[in-house]
């Protein structure tokens, strides 16, 4: 039933090599407004982002950046693409020149001299004459500061600062700490924090020249761990180079990953294999469209794969971290299973570090411990999809196990109880997002009761599938809306099906509202179209879905963005929906529909998102639409056919073999979908499997108007 083992670590992109996908891509895409991306140089998967920090202490700056900024704070060495929360930006510095500084040491930047590609950032500081450069491997940043006019460069080194949402947690946010400036071609040290995580980060920064400490610069609060160093490098007009590498194990671990990543100090070397890294992994699909529909898809690649990161040591066992797997669960996870299999086994082996360390499966994780941030538990179905896709390097024993015990024994996340004795959460017990948690512990029950299945687990088959069935408890049949219940079976009362719930203003639901969340039955959409009355019903309801407007009441928005009526693409609850109009016979609006989100809420530009991009899940969204399928359910192993954006694409899978998608005729009067064929033979159905793909073939749609 499942396919052999992958054969991994496959030159994906080997025919593609002579074209320049890094020169298609728009490295400052979503760094304005909500898409809260960063410009930094980073490689795929890697465990370094370094660049510009813009700004600081508030939502709009949870990336370090934003487009519309002229003032530059200084460089960090890592980041997190396009979430709603603030964190990393570590180890920030700032090159300068003469002794006249602003107190703030910051400088304007020439935004007509700023550049960003894959893995090279650029821009030149104004006030201090001083061209910043920033190229990096997997795990050691490496900057170039070139003065103007002969000029030294000195050096500003910020150790206490972070991506952090307001100034006082900055100051708060170290709680043990060590610096080592004894050796003067080097600083090492470690920071242990605790802000949105409680982790440890272990550096060694490497200088080209010697240094002396010119100046310790005083506290700016009485919580601060770290003084502000000011580094003199001496009288030369040379650039000065740095060198940062990071670790979550120890000062060593960072030293060895200098060591063999870049013992030298060829910047160009360095910033050529950076982009023939990117050549590699985005050449892995190849599109035919307008330059300006391949900037924005190659564009969505590159975010995709800017995380997870693999955080190990080059010494270690590869380690992900990064996951925001409420996020990512839906479609970037099942994404990576086609064009990046390399990674699929060691990110399950890595739940398994966590799982050991805290006692249950990651929720979302960052630098190597979890945040336990979002709902339910969706490091479940990636495993559960990956074990089902046939990938090995892991016990499945074990792995379930592990998914067991993390979906029935209480930890500081869940209390199981009134979940299995109400059949919800009730909103009297759980007193926040008690109906998206109903529905999204479901979906992870559900993937738990196939493992379960294939294993022989019959029992714990049933338990799950029950528990699976859930939803059932919290529609409404008189509104036909998910609507949160108290633990005697009440309804909540009032109901306004409009108003937006979040975990840091109450609520029954995630970021979203009733009208959001009643779609979230990932795992039973026919069970879902039986609820409301069939298929007719169903419809209907979608239809009001894309059309009502309604007031989100005092409830917490600001993530419920690009709204279409009450759909909400800018966050990720609403991204299968659109595709169950294919699964209701309702094709045509399907299309219509991927096509106006498509085309009006990605673009090429700063402000090319309408919502957090989420470690590439908005990205994975548009780059399966643009193929013409998607994960309704990313546990099942098949895809809900909609309807393609581009011409032609072709995706390069392991074993040298292809997998191609044509239509006849794309324009924005032809797109809907008159037939579908694969490999010849008309489609049965409006899915196709995973298994399919990964055989290799062409799929072709004829479209009409």
């Amino acid at each position: 039933m499942k396919r052999a083992c992958l054969i991994l670590l496959v030159l994906l992109a080997a025919a593609c090599t002579r074209v320049d996908y890094t020169s298609l891509v728009n490295v400052f895409a979503g760094t304005d407004g909500a898409g809260h991306c960063h410009p930094c140089a980073a490689l795929p998967f890697g465990a370094v982002q370094c660049g510009p920090q813009t700004g600081n202490y508030s939502w709009d700056y949870c990336g370090g950046y934003q487009w519309r900024d002229t003032v530059m704070m200084g460089f960090s060495q890592n980041r997190i693409d396009g979430t709603g929360s603030s964190e990393l930006g570590d180890l920030l510095m700032m090159p300068f020149t003469g002794e006249a500084l602003h107190e703030s040491y910051t400088s304007r930047f020439d935004k007509g001299t700023e550049v960003a590609t894959p893995g090279y950032y650029k821009c030149d500081l104004t006030d201090f004459g001083i061209e910043a450069e920033m190229t990096c491997t997997p795990h050691v940043a490496l900057h170039r500061y070139t003065p103007a006019d002969g000029e030294s460069v000195k050096l500003l080194l910020d150790l206490q600062s972070a991506q952090i949402g307001s100034l006082q947690r900055m100051y708060n946010r170290v709680v043990d700490c060590a610096v080592d400036y004894s050796n003067p071609m080097r600083v090492t040290g470690y920071t242990h924090s605790k802000a949105w995580n409680d982790r440890t980060i272990y550096y060694e920064i490497t200088f080209s020249r010697p240094y002396t400490v010119a100046a310790e610069l005083p506290l700016r609060d009485t919580a601060e761990k770290y003084h502000r160093t000011v580094l003199d490098f001496g009288d030369s007009s040379e650039p000065l180079m740095v060198k940062a590498a990071i670790s979550v194990s120890s000062v060593a671990g960072a030293h060895g990953n200098i060591e063999a990543e870049l013992p030298g100090w060829d910047f160009d070397a360095v910033r050529l294999s950076a982009k023939k890294a990117w050549n590699s992994h985005l050449g892995r699909i190849e599109v035919e469209g307008s330059d300006e529909q391949k900037r924005i898809f190659y564009t969505s690649m590159y975010h995709l794969m800017l995380h997870p990161n693999n955080i190990a040591d080059v010494s270690e066992d590869p380690f992900y971290s990064t996951l925001s797997l409420w996020d990512t669960f839906r479609a970037a996870h099942p994404l990576f299973t086609i064009i990046a299999p390399e990674i699929v086994g060691d990110v399950v082996n890595s739940f398994m570090r966590y799982y050991r360390a805290q006692g249950f499966l990651p929720i979302w994780t960052l630098c190597g411990t979890d945040n336990y941030g979002m709902i339910g538990n969706h490091s479940v179905p990636v495993i559960v999809d990956a074990y089902l896709k046939g990938f090995g390097g892991f016990d499945p024993d074990t792995l379930y196990a592990a998914i067991k015990r993390s979906l029935t024994e209480d930890h500081i996340k869940y209390d199981w109880g009134a979940y299995d004795a109400c059949g919800y959460f009730p909103d009297d017990v759980t007193l926040v997002e008690s109906v998206s948690r109903t529905l999204e512990c479901g979906f992870d029950d559900w993937c738990a009761a196939r493992m379960a299945r294939e294993l022989g687990h019959e029992e714990d088959a049933a338990f799950f599938e029950k528990r699976a069935g859930y939803w059932h408890n919290v529609f409404d049949p008189e509104t036909h809306l998910m609507r949160a219940r108290n633990s005697a079976g009440e309804w909540e009362t009032p109901f306004d099906p409009f108003h937006v719930a979040h975990w840091k203003t109450g609520g029954a639901y995630t970021e979203g509202n009733a009208w959001q969340y009643t779609w979230h039955v990932l795992q039973d959409v026919p069970g879902l179209m039986e609820a409301m009355g069939g298929r007719e019903a169903f419809v209907a309801k979608l239809d009001s879905l894309f059309t009502l407007h309604g007031d989100f009441g005092s409830g917490e928005s600001v993530d419920v963005s690009g709204l279409i009526g009450q759909y909400a693409h800018g966050n990720e609850p609403s991204h299968h929906i659109i595709y169950m109009y294919s699964l209701a016979g309702e094709s045509d609006k399907a299309a219509s529909l991927i096509r106006e989100v498509w085309t009006s809420q990605y673009k090429d530009g700063p402000d090319g998102l309408t919502g957090n991009d989420d470690c590439g899940q908005m990205s994975a969204w548009y780059i399966f639409s643009a193929m013409g399928f998607y994960p309704v359910n990313p546990c099942s192993q098949e895809y809900v056919i909609g309807a393609p954006q581009l011409e032609k694409i072709k995706i390069h899978l392991p074993g040298g073999k292809t997998f191609t998608v044509k239509a006849d005729d794309i324009s924005d009067v032809n797109y809907r979908v008159a037939s579908v064929t694969l490999n010849g033979k008309p489609l049965e159905g409006m899915t196709i499997s995973h298994e399919d793909i990964m055989k290799g073939g062409t799929l072709c749609f004829t479209m009409r108007q």
